[in-house]
């Protein structure tokens, strides 16, 4: 009987943790088509340097100085994603402020289906040819 409990735990335990990784351009843009928000988590400057890929949110969660504001940052997100069973998909420039609050979003917050664009708007879109929109 424990044997079976602890089996119960374990399958359970896998199919309710939660998922975060990076995507690539055709899995993004299948996912986006398919209604999942995106969400541009850079700088109002970086929006206006680079454009924002077409239907993205923009929450910024760091400033220029690496500080954030996590309540304001998820009351803005809780607009746009109603259950943390809903799918997110965040961009930054690079990647790696995406993989931090990713990793938040899914490890201490719970979501369960968080992704980043792999390389971020830099490198995993702009420089594979892929459009923005300007401000």
């Amino acid at each position: 009987m424990i044997k079976k409990v602890i089996i119960l735990c374990l399958v359970l335990g896998t199919t309710l943790m939660a998922e975060f990784r990076s995507i690539k351009i055709p899995e993004f843009e299948k996912m986006q088509k398919e209604g999942v928000v995106v969400v541009d988590i850079r700088r109002p400057d970086e929006w206006k340097a680079t454009g924002i890929i077409k239907g993205s949110i923009k929450n910024t969660f760091f400033d220029a100085g690496g500080r954030y504001d996590l309540r304001r940052w998820l009351a803005e997100l809780e607009k746009h994603v109603s259950s943390k069973a809903d799918p997110v998909i965040l961009v930054c420039a690079h990647a790696n402020r995406t993989k931090a609050v990713g990793r938040f979003l899914s490890e201490e917050f719970k979501m369960e289906h968080v992704y980043d664009l792999d390389g971020g708007i830099n490198y995993g879109w702009i420089d594979l040819g892929k459009k923005t929109v300007k401000e």
